[in-house]
């Protein structure tokens, strides 16, 4: 008869080997899934019905739907425009380039979801713009990839459908209303420590621009924003699904970057549609196969030992709420986020939300902010990544520069961990529910 312990270890284990391996993290998912399944005499069949059974949500067909218009959207110019709208919100102050570089990615936050397309679209413009300005390299870099963070908290996010998948059907509106005063919060923090570091090295303002300029740079901008009104509005309203909302959103980006701004040819989309599809295959790949692994988890009942475990350490619920989020930031550290989303989601839900009774809103806000630092932290950063690259320096100069906003993304994070009205005052005054 099968051993349990051995089984896990084999689960567990082996998935950790093959990371260290450096195998991908779908085949080291779907390899350990298949081995477990082996030694537990499972028929093989049960684990590729799991697989199928995860990627057949209609909730996740909102994904291929905002990748695709975040791609339009990046490609089709709206990120030089909503650059130029965020300068005449904050470029005059000190370190103006700066604050226009954060209040820019809370915009494009709510259109991309997705913090590397922020970094690699407005990245490549911001950083040499801040550079030519006097601004260090580093600097640059550093604000640019840690304000990107804000596009996984301020909704729309696909982040938070893969973790609604995987914490059993948690409402994607009331997800996406949880991230905005956290997301904004973030924002904040990250503007108020580039102003002091702005006045301490001295980093100029920017420069003055027309009524008629900035009428005219918000009216361009305008549109382009209205995406992610679409897509709130619709789920916020119950006349679309958080997938109708993707769709239409979609549609009217494919509308507005072709026959509005025409900054890209028609036959771009030929580029977009490749992108966007290698980019879903990916996702989707990656869900497929976490799906058995988690339903393994679930089988050796894991997640239960580990609330165990984590219990028998303390029944504190501030030092259980910190080992969490220490053992969420190094996680981070080490892998991507839509696969952390998948394995944390149904080992930890127990914890926080049926022995500490959070709610599945704040405790995804949470995680997503966790996961949200981990793409700008070594060695695996993928956010981190892009920056260096675009921005020509090496990661060890970026992650130095970065310290003091990772002590500013640290506080909001206590902040959102302890303080449940954040996440929970907007989804509990607009669409009331758990």
């Amino acid at each position: 008869m099968a051993d349990p312990v051995i089984a896990s270890a084999i689960l567990l284990g082996g998935f950790i080997l093959l990371l260290i391996l450096r195998i991908p993290i779908t085949f080291a998912l779907a390899s350990v899934s298949i081995l477990t399944a082996m030694y537990l005499n499972i028929p093989l069949m049960a684990i590729v019905q799991q697989m199928v059974q995860g990627v057949r949500s209609f909730s996740l067909l909102a994904i291929p739907f905002f990748i695709l218009a975040g791609e339009m959207m990046g490609q089709g110019g709206i990120a030089r425009k909503l650059i130029d709208f965020a300068n005449i919100l904050v470029g005059r102050v000190r370190g103006g380039l700066a604050m226009v570089n954060v209040v820019e990615s809370m915009f494009f936050g709510g259109i991309s979801g997705s913090a590397v397309a922020d970094v690699a679209s407005t990245g490549t413009i911001m950083i040499p713009m801040m550079k030519m300005q006097g601004y260090d390299d580093d600097f640059s870099v550093a604000i640019t990839v840690t304000s990107a963070t804000q596009g996984i908290i301020i909704p729309p996010s696909h982040n938070m459908i893969i973790y609604s998948l995987a914490a059993g059907g948690v409402s994607v509106g009331r997800l996406f209303l949880g991230g905005f005063i956290p997301g904004i919060t973030l924002g904040i923090s990250l503007m108020i420590m580039s102003y002091i570091l702005s006045i301490k090295r001295n980093y100029p303002r920017g420069e003055k621009i027309s009524f008629k300029q900035a009428l005219k740079t918000t009216k361009d901008a305008a549109l382009g924003l209205l995406t992610a009104v679409i897509i709130m509005g619709g789920v916020i309203s119950g006349v679309f699904t958080a997938t109708e909302s993707a769709a239409v959103a979609a549609v009217y980006a494919f509308f507005v970057t072709f026959f509005v701004y025409k900054e890209i040819p028609l036959k771009a989309m030929k580029g977009i549609l490749y992108s966007t599809l290698k980019t879903l295959a990916m996702v989707m790949a990656l869900i497929a196969s976490a799906s058995a692994f988690g339903w393994l988890m679930a089988y050796l009942r894991i997640p239960a030992k580990a609330t165990q475990l984590l219990l028998s350490i303390t029944s504190s619920k501030v030092l259980l709420l910190l080992l969490i989020n220490v053992l969420l930031l190094l996680l981070g550290m080490i892998m991507d986020m839509a696969p952390l989303i998948l394995i944390v989601t149904p080992i930890l839900y127990p914890v926080v939300v049926t022995t500490l009774g959070m709610s599945p809103i704040h405790f995804g806000i949470m995680l997503m902010l966790n996961l949200a630092i981990g793409l700008c932290t070594p060695p695996v950063g993928s956010a981190l990544f892009v920056g260096c690259a675009v921005g020509k320096i090496s990661m060890e100069r970026a992650t130095k520069a970065m310290l003091p906003f990772y002590l500013a993304m640290f506080i909001v994070l206590m902040l959102v961990t302890f303080i449940p009205e954040i996440t929970l005052f907007i989804p509990n005054l607009i669409m009331p529910g758990n």
